[in-house]
């Protein structure tokens, strides 16, 4: 197997980890297309403006508590950490979210 396909998830995950982790604060996503709205391009990133909102990459409907931006999905102020689901289940502590799961309270 090669290390591509491996290291392509890595990166359309890495938004999602980044997001659990961060405690909700907006950090650098990667750029696909425009940035969300709050961000601004820089190089292959969208680097958060001051009033920016976490975004995390959009898998087809965004989970609860974000709302779409162009290839993202922007947390709302009740939003829960969000991380791309693998598979049919969401790991201990989490719980699904379409194509999602998200950390519970």
């Amino acid at each position: 197997m090669s290390a591509q396909p491996t290291l392509c998830a890595l990166l359309i995950l890495l938004p999602l980890s980044t997001l659990a982790d961060s405690a909700l604060s907006p950090s650098p996503i990667l750029k696909h297309g425009a940035c969300p709205s709050g961000y601004r391009p820089s190089s292959a990133y969208c680097v958060p403006g001051s009033k920016a909102r976490p975004a995390i990459d959009k898998l087809g409907t965004c989970p609860s508590g974000y709302t779409p931006s162009g290839a993202y999905c922007l947390a709302g102020s009740q939003a829960r950490a969000a991380i791309a689901k693998i598979g049919s289940s969401c790991p201990s502590g989490w719980s699904p979210s379409g194509a999602y799961c998200l950390r519970r309270r």
